[in-house]
């Protein structure tokens, strides 16, 4: 097929959507089209022409037809891209990483929801196949719930998805900003129940293009990537940024408020940042690109969204861009993201409300609060990827027992069982200790239906530990 621009050596032609994530790349560039005024220019010799194109589908022809060279998506969706055999056949690899959602997506819930919990068996909104089923997926899995107990009400994009908010159809939906807030707004007793400034690192935005175009423009993207990245870490001096947002404002066609405030709802990943998601960095415990992609690539074929399976994250990425820069961007200005720094837990913490409940049975031997080996691989499996994708809340977890023994020996107990659990989750991924919030309570909240202990299966049920995500 015909290659069409791609065989102009120095242009790079990258499709963009509105969305505040590029603003660095339209601040490097002097704009979005290739000009000589371009840092890109002076600094590299390329020019990068950025194009808006928010219909995907329209995207992805001409990118195939070779009219653009690079694509963006968001990491956990581009199964959708690699999957297919006529698109496998291109070999669409990811070069980086460009930002986290922080605040730019959020559920949104009707009077009567005020937990994740309080989903289950309600109608939600959300556009498929898009990010926005990775958030509810991955929401759901921290109250202990799967998409199999809400009822899904698919549309095509966020904005059908918040006008159905508006309608007595649905009690729930997943939207972009700013339509949490003005579809909340229009809906009387509605509310955000939560946004990924919570759920902080579940939508990671990408570019990817072709293994050939990268191959035979090699200079140009490691260019491409490099420049980007000096612009991430330069739009962190007021000034500058002021200056993005105003070219971000011309090429969305929105005031410069608002283009601030899109900017506000991201985080833009430094190069550090893209050494940790690409998987470059053994030391790193956060959250992957793999674990993003590998982990919806799953689902999506498992909701009937994908038909098959895509190649592995390995397979998918091309980390030559980000290995090449990594001489030229020494320092603090391009290092990694630091972890939260966590206050010590208050006598509030023990108390609010959480916005998310997930019980999990760890058994322990009689008296005892060790973990075995069984019982780590089940926080492993099932608790750590919520750790992971809520990065920026506390976390606080409930030791339970049944009513054998003495009230206080339980207390004692169950507090003890609930700091082990803190404790290897501190140990094995690095989490701040002060983000947890450890509570003992004994035999005094079994669970519903269980409240006298009244045979094996209920006091099993009531000696549970149980991960609670609370505001901080």
């Amino acid at each position: 097929f015909n290659r069409g621009s791609s065989n102009d050596d120095n242009t790079l032609k990258v499709q963009l959507v509105m969305w505040g994530g590029y603003a660095p790349g339209l601040y490097f560039n002097e704009g979005a089209e290739a000009n000589t005024r371009s840092r890109y220019y002076k600094d590299y010799g390329l020019k990068v022409d950025f194009k808006m194109e928010n219909d995907l589908i329209n995207a992805l022809n001409a990118w195939i037809a070779g009219e653009y060279d690079v694509l963006v998506q968001t990491a956990d969706a581009f199964s959708f891209y690699t999957a297919p055999d006529d698109l496998a056949a291109l070999e669409p690899k990811a070069f980086m990483q460009v930002d986290w959602s922080r605040g730019g997506d959020a559920i949104i819930v009707k009077r009567g929801i005020n937990t994740v919990n309080d989903l289950k068996g309600k109608k939600v909104a959300l556009a498929v196949p898009a990010p926005a089923q990775t958030m509810l997926v991955t929401a759901l899995e921290s109250a202990g719930l799967s998409i199999d107990d809400v009822e899904i009400i698919k549309t095509t994009d966020n904005l059908k998805a918040a006008e159905l908010f508006r309608s007595p159809d649905v009690d729930a939906a997943v939207v972009w900003s700013p339509d949490d807030i003005i579809a909340t707004r229009d809906v009387p007793g509605s509310k955000i129940l939560l946004t990924t400034k919570e759920q902080s690192h579940i939508i990671g935005d990408i570019m990817f293009a072709k293994q050939s175009v990268i191959e035979e423009k090699r200079e140009q993207f490691n260019a491409f990537y490099e420049g980007w990245m000096k612009a991430v870490a330069e739009i962190k001096d007021e000034g500058n940024a002021e200056k993005a947002a105003k070219y971000l404002a011309n090429f969305c066609e929105v005031s410069v408020e608002d283009a601030k405030g899109m900017m506000s709802n991201v985080y833009y990943t430094s190069h550090g940042d893209n050494v940790n998601f690409f998987g470059l960095n053994n030391s790193f415990k956060g959250m992957k690109g793999s674990d993003l992609y590998d982990k919806m690539n799953q689902k999506f074929v498992e909701m009937g969204d994908n038909e098959k399976l895509g190649p592995s994250w390995r397979s998918v990425i091309n980390t030559g861009p980000v290995r090449a820069a990594s001489n030229n961007l020494q320092g603090a200005r391009y290092a990694s993201e630091t972890a939260k720094t966590f206050t010590p837990a208050s006598p509030t913490d023990v108390s609010i409300p959480a916005f998310a409940s997930k019980p999990i049975s760890i058994n322990f031997a009689t008296g005892q609060y060790s973990l075995t080996e069984n019982a780590k691989t089940i926080i492993d499996l099932q608790f750590a990827d919520v750790a992971k994708s809520f990065a920026n809340v506390k976390i606080r977890v409930e030791g339970n027992t049944d009513n054998v023994g003495s009230r206080d020996m339980n207390m004692n107990l169950s507090k003890r069982r609930a700091d082990a659990v803190a404790k290897y989750l501190e140990k094995s991924y690095g989490m701040d200790p002060n983000r947890f919030v450890i509570v003992g309570n004994g035999p005094d909240k079994p669970v519903p239906g269980c409240e006298n202990n009244q045979n094996e299966d209920c006091k099993s049920k009531n000696r549970r530990t149980e991960f609670q995500l609370i505001p901080s």
